[in-house]
């Protein structure tokens, strides 16, 4: 017996029908040339709360009773989820209550109040606010929302690939970002379905997680959910210890593969649908674009990337996107030693403008222990065309006889 059908997800979609706008497929050129064939770019990052979580959010509260919804909603997430339900239970007159971790990002928070929801504290990470979150919804009977594991949330997130066979019938790879599985099973439940009523070619799908919060690799391997440690990561919309017990069984079954992909992978993702297709997107929603970077032999043309949510905090953005311009060779932090004499710095800087280099920073520093009494340093933050000029500035600098580091 199927676990969710492709229509419970069309059902999902009749109640979804004016609440929520299906959202565009954008043809991504960039991506295209670097695949070798047809990119398409799933724009989740528009949705109503900046990421895919309405659907299946507003799904499961709609199917609730109405003696169920007159109890309340409690859910814990850092930020998407918490914004899908706190709408959803609005929309549907329904009291909400959210945990989220301390230090989650402000905007999130304040969108999350914004929609009306109780916003709570109990700790510093999303187990936490889960263990919370539950410890309520057992003292006051407000039902319990789970960000992923659930066929109602599964069936609203897989209204997306009704959504993709519907605008690109002739898909053949659909790749996406990894947490707790609920997006991409649902979406390859719809594809896939869609595919075989149609009798044409199957529809591969590839789900990518953060190599920092891999759970689902070492759980497939062993035939069951395992619980990893996550390491910190940008992607923090994705970072999840455990596949719920359903989606792992809807991935098992359905998903071609689920990969891994590097902090750089991400950022200069991230950077790519910035530049390129003028998309802000958040490091998680970026991880499918950050598979095809990293393992585009693993696709069949068309593909369509998922874009899963653009909810990114501005200071965040503004570090990642460093990171991701230094990733592509476009970004340096140099440490310099030169002469401390009159006039060495203005010659220093002099020749990196010959260079073409932008200087965005400089510290220059006369005095540690560190530094013979004749000798300074200056700390420089430099953007580049790329590797190849940044490697023909060092150079440069090398043979000019300046003793160079690289941070």
């Amino acid at each position: 017996m199927d676990l969710v059908t492709v229509d419970e997800i069309r059902a999902a979609q009749e109640l979804l029908r004016g609440v929520i706008a299906p959202t565009p497929l954008i043809h991504s050129r960039a991506l295209s040339e670097i695949v070798g064939g047809p990119v398409y770019l799933k724009c989740e990052n528009l949705q109503r709360t900046g990421s895919f979580k309405i659907r299946g959010a507003y799904v499961r509260i709609a199917r609730l009773s109405d003696a169920e919804r007159a109890r309340g909603v409690v859910a814990a997430s850092a930020g998407n989820h918490a914004q899908g339900v706190a709408l959803a239970a609005a929309s549907l007159g329904c009291k909400a209550t959210v945990f989220m971790p301390v230090g989650a990002p402000l905007p999130k928070i304040a969108a999350t109040r914004g929609y009306g929801a109780d916003v709570m504290f109990p700790g510093a990470t999303v187990d936490e606010c889960l263990v919370a979150a539950q410890e309520h919804a057992e003292e006051t009977g407000a039902v319990f929302i789970h960000p992923f594991d659930h066929p109602d949330v599964v069936a609203g997130q897989g209204t997306i690939g009704l959504e993709i066979m519907e605008d690109l019938p002739d898909v053949r790879t659909v790749v996406g970002g990894v947490g707790g599985g609920g997006l991409i099973s649902g979406v390859a439940t719809a594809v896939q379905g869609v595919a075989r009523e149609r009798g044409g070619p199957d529809v591969k799908v590839v789900g990518a997680q953060a190599k920092r919060a891999a759970a689902f690799p070492p759980s497939l391997a062993a035939g069951r959910p395992v619980r990893v440690d996550c390491q910190p990561t940008m992607a923090d919309g994705i970072s999840v210890g455990r596949p719920g017990d359903l989606t792992f069984e809807l991935v098992n079954e359905l998903v071609d593969a689920v990969v891994t992909v590097t902090e750089e992978s991400i950022s200069q993702a991230l950077l790519l649908c910035l530049e390129r297709a003028k998309l802000v997107v958040e490091a998680a929603g970026a991880a499918g674009v950050a598979a095809l970077l990293e393992h585009s032999y693993a696709v069949r043309t068309p593909v369509v990337a998922l874009l899963s949510g653009g909810n990114i905090d501005p200071l965040l953005l503004s570090k990642v996107l460093r990171h991701g311009l230094a990733g592509a060779g476009r970004y340096m932090v140099v440490r310099c030693r030169l002469k401390d004499r009159p006039g060495a710095l203005v010659t220093l800087l002099s020749e990196l403008a010959e260079l073409g280099v932008n200087v965005l920073d400089v510290m220059h520093e006369r005095i540690a222990a560190r530094l013979p009494v004749e000798e300074a340093e200056v700390l420089l933050h430099l953007e580049t065309r790329g590797t190849d000029h940044g490697e023909e500035v060092l150079g440069r600098l090398r043979a000019e006889g300046y003793t160079l580091s690289i941070s």
